[in-house]
């Protein structure tokens, strides 16, 4: 009774921020289109989540607008998983059990790696998992959809900026429950520049004290400190490394998000950051224009930031996929599970190129440095 108590309450509130909503499908609308999305809404990563679907809300209001009554007409129900893998797959199955032409914007890796098998076994798209992890494309079924760079490509980057200063001594910081995958893609980005991790330390998530990790990296001559985990651990270890008068650097993953740079400005603190999207700052972009727009129009003073925007890409990406599968034939499950396998999406600024030999539809990846302001530069 809770969880179904929660899934219409989601579902109220996401149809208010993407009206005007046509005809429940229920009510025998060929034209709505219905996306399923379970997101981490409570947790240590809830803000992540509600930034994921708040971009995309605002993604496919924009979209109804764009297409008015007469057109395509799209709908958003939005579950809570906690950040568990386990949750998210039951809310996938209950997403597709109500009817979700395509499950759009998880936002747990591991939650949706649970996943594929549903996909693989329903035909049903699962389009921008907002994660880069490795393990959602090892061996990526059709219908997969990848609309941002994984983890591999983020880690080449960074490594490649290591190597271009110089440092040898570098450590690494990650999510205890990583998998191994994602620890294979930092370990080989770093040998191909040449380098190796000299200390790598897992994290636990819910971590109550950072210090013995700190002492650890206090206790090794260091010149940069890699992070692969979400704002809270990465935050309270540079402040504690910092007040030891730590004279190396700090790099962080995307996974890392809006948090980090608003607690850096907190903290005094400064970092080198991987984003898988365009700035948000770049207003000269059209998909960054146009996300800002969708956010003002949506109301409710959302803030642009990269996690909103990465949430607005999928949904963007998951409305082109809806309007190629309708001219193909009907916007149906197996219109849009046929629809991602081949698709191209020039978003303004931002291209999603979707083969059936290439799931992986962008490899963008920028490294910004955030200062202790909390700006953008570099």
């Amino acid at each position: 009774m809770k969880r179904r108590a929660v899934w219409q309450g989601l579902a109220a509130g996401l149809a208010m921020a993407a009206a005007p909503m046509a005809r429940s499908a229920a009510a025998g609308t060929a034209r709505v289109v219905r996306f399923g999305q379970s997101a981490s809404l409570t947790g240590s990563t809830a803000r992540h989540g509600r930034e994921i679907r708040v971009g995309l809300a605002a993604a496919l209001a924009g979209a109804n607008r764009q297409e008015g009554p007469r057109g395509l007409q799209f709908e958003l129900l939005t579950l809570d998983d906690g950040g568990q893998a386990s949750r998210c797959a039951d809310n996938a199955r209950q997403l597709v059990d109500q009817g979700a032409a395509a499950l759009v914007g998880f936002t747990s890796g591991l939650g949706a790696e649970a996943c594929l098998d549903l996909v693989a076994r329903q035909q049903v798209a699962l389009i921008g998992p907002a994660s880069g992890s490795m393990g959602l494309r090892a061996q990526v079924p059709a219908g997969v959809a990848h609309v941002r760079a994984g983890f591999d490509q983020e880690y080449r980057r960074i490594a490649g900026y290591i190597q271009s200063y110089g440092f040898r001594r570098v450590a690494h910081v990650y999510l205890q429950d990583t998998s191994p995958a994602n620890l294979g893609a930092m370990t080989d980005a770093l040998a191909r520049s040449g380098l190796q991790a000299v200390l790598s330390l897992p994290i636990a998530r819910q971590a109550t004290s950072t210090l013995p990790l700190v002492q650890q990296l206090l206790a090794t001559p260091l010149d940069a400190i890699v992070f692969a985990a979400h704002a809270e651990p990465v935050l309270a270890i540079i402040e504690q490394m910092n007040r030891a008068q730590f004279r190396g650097m700090y790099f962080a993953s995307s996974l890392a998000g809006q948090d980090l740079i608003e607690g850096l400005a907190t903290a005094r603190g400064s970092a080198v950051m991987s984003l898988v999207v365009p700035r948000p700052h770049a207003l000269g972009l059209g998909v960054v224009n146009q996300c800002q727009l969708d956010l003002a129009a949506a109301g409710g003073g959302a803030r642009l930031g990269p996690t909103t925007l990465e949430g607005y890409i999928a949904g963007r990406v998951a409305v082109e996929a809806a309007r190629q599968a309708a001219r193909a034939g009907a916007a149906t499950r197996q219109g849009l599970f046929d629809a991602v396998a081949r698709l191209e999406a020039d978003l303004g600024g931002y291209r999603v190129s979707l083969t059936p030999r290439n799931p992986q539809g962008s490899q963008y990846v920028d490294l910004v440095v955030v200062d202790r302001f909390g700006r953008l530069a570099g």
